[in-house]
């Protein structure tokens, strides 16, 4: 977990205390002269009333440029950003014809597959031309094509699972399975940190759900320990069903889960492990098979594994891989696979042949040297971030890095700041993370370049620097100062 720094948390609640009672104050005179206004609601309930909305008209709104840029061209390496203007004090931003070429560190395109590719592109046009963009229709009726029935078949094998099924949306596989794998009767015992697609879909099932400690595995012993004793409200009858929901990276974090340990205490009270590997898969491991390649666990040891093909596919869409009989019972149930239109036969082919990269049977070694380049890359820019003083979260190997920023003042300061100097970096802030917990999160990809790498870290530098969230010395200085103590031993 994330020690704050007294100062820093003391300066950062200040802050949002000020923001939120001039906020209020100002609320407070538009509700007079809103007052003397008529109004044209004729007897309708406000559709936002004044505390709903309040975070994002007295907060959001003021630094609103900083998210949800629009791109005119492919996420690769190098991209170009639309820029935008406002003329009401950033309550609207309108477009403009102009575009910058920045340094993208914002995308999830961990092995440079959204960019045009020698062997994907080629057959993805092709696919293009022999079953159209879409195909108007859901699996059950008219929406499985030969694509769709291959691309499971390579996911499962890829992931090493007997069977697997495939969406067309990565939110909507967890959210949309999780109702179906457990109910009223069952539990759910959750990360802190999981995505928002797990609380949802947790949320939507009715089943009891208790969260652990984020990453640590002693604590769920303990939760789990507690609950089977314990038993379901009321009636303290045991757990009909127990699944356990932990992800390979954790987007936010960039840590890499505790796998290991977290399967040996499910295989010790009998609960199932449901894995969601959407940063994690292509991503990490010697063959880019995820955290259970990486971590050395066997996939066996995975009830439900989940994975989605937005990040180191560059494409769309999500995948459940299981048992044949979990798949077979998914294709019966599950709402998102009878009722939602069928993935792309465009982005499947995509999937099929990036996958075929990263395994080598294009016939060439690109593959692996992408995942060679994302493991160095991410490992190279992780570690010049710390000894320049930066406080990074998450773990070697992970592509994602969180730089903390902590003040919200800093949040537009650094992400605009950036932004005029060619570098595209994306900032998160609440509600996506705790309120003190603002950051800067780097996307880093096996498209990036060693001269691409270093200008980001010259202009982050500077920029750090300007901003002032170099929370630590930098190593230089920190080498310096035990050079020049005169009570060090030889």
């Amino acid at each position: 977990m994330i020690t704050i720094p007294y100062l820093t948390a003391l300066t950062t609640y200040f802050s949002y205390g000020l923001l939120f009672a001039f906020g209020q104050f100002r609320d407070f005179f538009r509700k007079i002269f809103d007052w003397w206004n008529s109004s044209n609601l004729q007897g309708y309930a406000p559709i936002c009333l004044g505390l709903e909305d309040f975070y994002i008209r007295r907060l959001y709104l003021r630094i609103q440029d900083c998210f949800g840029r629009p791109i005119a061209s492919a996420p690769d390496a190098w991209f170009d950003v639309v820029e935008r203007y406002s003329n009401d004090c950033n309550k609207t931003l309108k477009r403009t014809t102009n575009v910058s070429r920045c340094l993208n560190l914002g995308s999830y395109n961990y092995l440079g597959f959204a960019a045009a590719d020698e062997y994907c592109t080629p057959r993805v046009i092709e696919s293009l031309k022999r079953f159209s963009p879409s195909t108007c229709s859901a699996r059950v009726d008219g929406g499985t094509t030969s694509l769709h029935e291959e691309l499971e078949v390579c996911v499962a094998n890829f992931v090493g699972k007997p069977s697997a099924l495939v969406f067309g949306m990565g939110y909507v596989t967890n959210s949309a399975i999780l109702p179906v794998l457990i109910g009223k009767g069952g539990l759910i015992i959750s990360d802190s940190l999981n995505h928002n697609s797990i609380v949802n879909g947790a949320r939507g099932s009715g089943a009891t759900i208790r969260v652990f400690q984020h990453n640590t595995p002693s604590h769920l012993d303990k939760v789990l320990r507690e609950q089977i004793a314990d038993g379901q409200p009321r009636t303290h009858r045991p757990w009909k069903k127990i699944i356990v929901v932990v992800e390979g990276i954790y987007s936010m974090e960039g840590e890499i889960c505790k796998l290991p340990e977290i399967v040996a205490i499910c295989k010790k009270y009998k609960a199932y492990v449901y894995l969601d590997e959407a940063h994690s898969i292509g991503a990490v491991g010697k063959t880019g098979r995820g955290v259970c390649e990486l971590l050395g666990v066997d996939t066996a040891d995975v009830d439900i594994m989940m994975g989605t093909f937005t990040k180191s596919f560059g494409s769309c869409g999500g995948y459940i891989a299981g048992s044949k009989e979990l798949i077979k019972y998914l294709k019966y149930t599950c709402p998102a696979h009878l009722y939602a239109t069928s993935i792309s036969p465009p982005a499947a082919q995509q999937i099929i042949s990036s996958i075929k990269v990263i395994l080598g049977e294009d016939g060439s070694s690109r593959g692996a040297q992408k995942l060679a380049r994302i493991r160095e890359n991410s490992n190279f820019f992780r570690s010049e971030l710390q000894k320049m003083g930066f406080e990074v979260l998450g773990d070697n190997d992970s592509p994602v890095m969180p730089i903390m920023l902590y003040n919200p003042a800093k949040i537009p300061a650094f992400s605009r700041e950036c932004l005029n100097q060619n570098v595209a970096v994306v900032t998160v802030a609440f509600p996506a993370t705790p309120l003190l917990l603002a950051r800067a999160r780097i996307c880093i990809s096996a498209s990036h370049t060693k001269d691409d790498l270093l200008k980001a870290l010259e202009v982050i530098s500077r920029v750090g620097d300007l901003v002032g969230i170099k929370y630590f010395p930098a190593e230089a200085q920190k080498q310096q100062s035990e050079n020049d103590d005169p009570h060090k031993e030889d």
